[in-house]
């Protein structure tokens, strides 16, 4: 017998706040579906965190705002504008690059201004490979953003019937069984700038030794557009809640869900910690696909999902911290590269270690795209890369420590001098992020990106259970604030689907007795 529940008075639960349910919730909400979304945190975001210390609140997670037309599409969907409720201001400045004192280079969203600083940088030669690279990771960009990135569950069939005879040359053309690494020395041959482009495997949590070519569309997301989002990235989640409550959803902060119930062969509910049962016709768990396979949400949910195989993406050490910062010249975004770019991923990835020689990135929060900042103390995220071990093992004093010493080592060698107090410093290890999103090891963009297949190896929304949706950065089209927004659009239209296909189902009699569609 098929369900005849109105779609208006379906009920939703979403579980997590992270930028997907949100999304999600938006979507719904606006649909006229009872929407409730259930967030284990004190406020939304997720990992678009705010981090408290001492009077200052700095953002201690995604810092960078791209894929405009994402978010426009979405508070379009539940008609409002995206200017009338964030401020955004466009960046010329990409981001500032340092090997050294005097090694610098700056990338701009002109590509036009980024192939002359690269020619100042490492001559003519490059700076036309530069151009070369834009062109292709334009052309990357314009063939996935329609059969994959906004498809519902790509898989490698789909995109070449979907290209056709003409696109299949274009599919071809994305390089998918190369390594980023490998495709980066066709364009550049300064090691540094292909340090610097294979970074983008980084915003993935994959490595650009193992990485597929494809992520060099990267380049072209941010020369589409870069924003600051004014107030700080976490501004941005508080105004999708505030959109998602204007209409009609509920949210309860501090509830944390302990099982999907299902009854009949489908969703029914959830349980939460305190013993409290909340009824539902469909759920979207906004939660890392681990969490679900590992049984952290309850044996129905568990079973309706495969458990991820490949391997965790890049965790971090974090430092969030209020200091007086000088000598060095920081932008807005600053990355300090070691010299050793492939150490550090062997460490990470095939030692499971913190790196002895890391990259560095430094986000100066008070600081415009030019770098004008505060004359005095002000608001700095330091992160370097980590494994994801958090759920295996907590790094020692010892190795915490050298993994501090070697970053801001780097930092003095290239010249930024950081007057770090202790008071004013708050460090967010794999075990920190493990505690903050269980059963991810610390984890922060799902299960790393290696190998050609592994593009489509994250799930879709829909679930083997009826009912049950999947939305976040470890279920396609990935991690990263636009595509997270994206996945919680995917999983609410899947829903919205499947309620239209069934409250046009009446019963119907078969010979032999059987009610079908």
């Amino acid at each position: 017998m098929a369900s005849t529940t109105n779609p208006a008075d379906a009920r939703v639960v979403v579980i997590g706040a992270g930028i997907a349910g949100l999304a999600a919730a938006v979507v719904l909400a606006a649909r006229g579906l009872d929407v409730t979304v259930l967030e284990r945190g004190a406020a939304p975001g997720g990992k678009m965190r705010e981090v408290a210390v001492g009077d200052a609140r700095i953002d201690g997670g995604p810092t960078v705002f791209t894929m405009r037309w994402v978010f426009e599409e979405l508070f379009a969907e539940a008609g409002a504008s995206l200017d009338e409720h964030v401020g955004l201001r466009p960046v010329s400045v990409l981001a500032r690059h340092a090997w050294g004192e005097r090694e610098r280079l700056d990338l701009f969203a002109d590509i036009g201004a980024s192939a002359d600083a690269i020619g100042r940088f490492a001559g003519a030669a490059e700076a036309r490979g530069y151009r070369d690279f834009c062109e292709r990771a334009q052309k990357i960009y314009r063939t996935l953003e329609g059969p994959f990135i906004r498809a519902a569950r790509p898989t490698p069939l789909s995109l070449a019937a979907g290209a056709g005879l003409r696109g299949l040359s274009d599919m071809w053309g994305v390089s998918p069984f190369a390594t980023l690494w490998k495709e980066l020395g066709k364009h550049f041959r300064d090691a540094r700038l292909r340090q610097l482009f294979g970074r983008y495997a980084t915003y993935c949590g994959s490595s650009p030794f193992q990485a597929p070519a494809t992520l060099m569309l990267v380049a072209h997301v941010e020369q589409a557009g870069v924003w600051l989002v004014d107030g700080g990235m976490h501004r941005l989640a508080l105004a999708l809640a505030g959109l998602a409550e204007a209409r009609g959803a509920r949210f309860r902060y501090g509830a944390e869900v302990r099982e999907i119930e299902a009854q009949g062969g489908r969703v029914s509910g959830v349980v939460l910690r305190s013993g409290e049962r909340i009824g539902a016709e469909a759920v979207i768990a906004n939660a890392d696909l681990g969490a679900l396979a590992g049984g952290l949400l309850g044996a129905a949910a568990q079973g309706a999902v495969e458990r991820p195989a490949a391997e965790r993406s890049l965790s971090a050490m974090t430092w969030c911290l209020e200091a007086r910062a000088s000598g060095f010249p920081l932008a807005r975004h600053t990355v300090f590269f070691s010299r050793d770019y492939a150490a550090e991923f062997r460490d990470i990835f095939g030692r499971g270690q913190l790196p002895s020689a890391p990259t560095v990135y430094v986000c100066a929060q008070d600081r415009d795209d030019a770098g004008a900042g505060p004359d005095g103390p002000e608001r700095l995220l330091v992160l370097t890369n980590a494994p994801a071990l958090g759920d295996r093992r907590a790094f020692t004093a010892e190795e915490t420590a050298s993994c501090e010493r070697n970053s801001f080592d780097l930092l003095r060698r290239c010249g930024l001098q950081v007057e770090r107090r202790p008071e004013a410093t708050v460090l967010t290890t794999p075990l920190g992020f493990e505690r903050l999103f269980p059963a991810t090891g610390g984890a922060l963009y799902g299960r790393a990106l290696h190998g050609w297949a592994s593009s489509f190896g994250r799930p879709g929304a829909v679930t083997r259970l009826p009912g049950l949706y999947l939305a976040g950065g470890s279920v396609h089209p990935g991690p990263g604030v636009p595509m997270a927004a994206m996945s919680g659009r995917l999983a609410a239209a899947q829903l919205l689907g499947h309620l239209d296909s069934t409250v046009r189902s009446r019963r119907t009699a078969m010979p032999g007795g059987m009610s079908t569609r």
